[in-house]
């Protein structure tokens, strides 16, 4: 399997596998914002794991727009709703796909093999 086979799987696992939890919570409780974000904060740990994606998903939109203005990544914006609505699981193997035919033309690889 090839770098770039391999972000568009992990982009398809980081929305399917966070929206499985997700729909259950939307199924019992409705589309209710506020209860949803009051329970990534529950107890201790819920809040360690929310407070660590959530800062990881803002480094990660600064780095990719400064990446993507350096590198031309023309769609980099997609991360934006990509993090909001799934996540960081979605986000970054998305805009690793985006990215990559760009990063190998630029390292001097024509030809995208399956070593990449």
């Amino acid at each position: 399997m090839n770098l770039k086979t391999f972000y568009l799987l992990a982009a398809f696992l980081g929305t399917a596998l966070p929206w499985f939890y997700f729909g259950g919570f939307f199924a019992v409780n409705g589309i209710d914002i506020a209860a949803f974000a009051s329970g990534l904060f529950v107890n201790g740990a819920a809040g360690g794991f929310a407070i660590d994606v959530l800062m990881s998903v803002m480094v990660f939109w600064v780095w990719s727009w400064h990446d993507a203005r350096q590198h031309h990544v023309a769609s980099w914006w997609l991360v934006l709703p990509a993090g909001v609505c799934v996540g960081l699981s979605l986000a970054l193997p998305l805009y690793l796909y985006l990215r990559h035919d760009l990063i190998m033309a630029a390292a001097g690889n024509s030809s995208l093999t399956d070593r990449n």
